[in-house]
């Protein structure tokens, strides 16, 4: 039978996997205030240049909708999905599909932006936030 007590292998396990879950939570943190700090940044150099801000919309999740918003930035994509506003808040275009979003216009939330984008999803769609970013930046009113 197992050794359950404070030295036992249960007891062992239970303090590995809190040390590995609480280095993971300090990493993702760290993550997060990076890939802030590249989209303040980013937003910053976007005004400084004077790039044209577009009228965002957002993606119904069913795909096939595109709902105005009252939000104005830049869009980071050729797919319009993602975006940042002159604030330098990162937003996720995509939102439920609803009535009330098409008559009313749909009311996307801020979201923290991640070192990669698009990370876990198909291959090719993944690409790091500072890369996307300057492409961004480089092709100026061009856009995305």
């Amino acid at each position: 039978m197992a050794d359950d007590g404070p030295g036992g292998w249960a007891e062992q396990r239970r303090r590995a996997v809190a040390a590995h879950a609480a280095a993971d939570e300090r990493r993702r943190a760290v993550e997060a205030e990076q890939a802030r700090d590249l989209v303040a940044r980013f937003a910053h150099e976007a005004r400084e240049r004077g790039l044209r801000q577009s009228r965002l919309s957002a993606l119904a999740v069913n795909g096939r909708s595109r709902y105005r918003t009252r939000l104005s930035g830049w869009y980071l994509d050729a797919a319009r999905m993602y975006a940042v506003d002159p604030d330098g808040a990162f937003y996720v275009l995509t939102v439920p599909t609803s009535l009330r979003a098409r008559l009313a216009g749909a009311v996307p939330r801020p979201q923290p932006p991640k070192l990669i984008i698009g990370e876990g999803g198909p291959d090719g769609h993944s690409i790091p936030l500072a890369t996307l970013l300057r492409k961004r930046l480089d092709a100026g009113d061009a856009g995305p």
